[in-house]
């Protein structure tokens, strides 16, 4: 079936980025997805699914909305999906084509950019966060885990179907924030501990917990910020850092 093909192509990003389209796993997700009007392009539906109310309420609005339905076996669907419980349910959609003129950044609400992060939970931790925050969104550059991997969108619970983000390169992305007066600040270890609220619309850069940001990054940045540690702590975890930063940001300017 044509439904069933395309799930097992959107496990692979070059498949998600042939098609412009993904996957959400799970009631709770689903949910979300259509409450943000994200354009669900189609749904697998097994037997667990139908077992709750809240299943067969999520059926019913799939319908009501004319997505395509397609019931399948429980192992089937264990088949198709990449979590362990999936709930009964697996969706295709169409992320949103986020553009730089999306990211409306100002004081106390930075752009968040990752450099590098690898890690899927820590950048679906770390979109879920910036939307709790009120962040104008977010930018990952080459190195950075696809934005619509599974794994990424599941740890986001929902904020990458409403959070301005997109992937980009750092040459357009520095242009785009000069042209908009939006500074780029690196988090670096030799960084000034963030203590002064900014004044200004700012780009806050995180990179991943071993190589930290790419000289070129670095290399563009009007400051560099650091949050104080202990010594016998080597680093932070880079969603953790992101949290600090985002909540100190937001609390000065508050």
């Amino acid at each position: 079936m044509a439904l069933l093909s395309t799930i097992r192509d959107l496990h692979r990003r070059k498949g998600r980025d042939r098609r412009g389209l993904a996957l959400a796993e799970g009631v709770r997700l689903v949910e979300e997805m259509l409450a943000a009007d994200a354009a669900c392009k189609g749904a697998v539906i097994a037997p667990a699914l139908l077992a709750t109310p809240r299943g067969l309420a999520l059926r019913s609005a799939l319908l009501e909305r004319g997505v395509p339905v397609t019931d399948v076996s429980d192992d089937d669907l264990i088949e198709l999906a990449a979590t362990e419980h999936p709930q009964g349910i697996v969706a295709i959609y169409a992320p949103r084509a986020w553009t730089f003129e999306d990211l409306v950044a100002a004081p106390g609400r930075p752009i968040l950019v990752l450099d590098g992060v690898q890690d899927p939970g820590n950048v679906g931790t770390i979109a879920r966060t910036a939307l709790a925050f009120g962040s104008a969104g977010l930018v990952a550059l080459p190195g950075t885990v696809d934005l619509a991997n599974p794994k990424v969108v599941r740890a986001a619970m929902g904020a990458l179907f409403r959070l301005p983000s997109m992937h980009a390169d750092i040459a357009p992305l520095v242009t785009w924030l000069g042209r908009k007066h939006v500074a780029l600040w690196a988090t670096a270890v030799d960084g000034e501990t963030l203590a002064d609220a900014p004044q200004e619309p700012i780009a806050i850069a995180l990179g991943n917990e071993g190589a930290g940001l790419s000289a070129e990054v670095l290399a563009q940045a009007a400051r560099r910020v650091s949050i104080p540690i202990q010594p016998a702590a080597e680093s932070l975890n880079v969603a953790a850092a992101a949290a600090i930063l985002l909540y100190q940001v937001s609390r000065c300017t508050s």
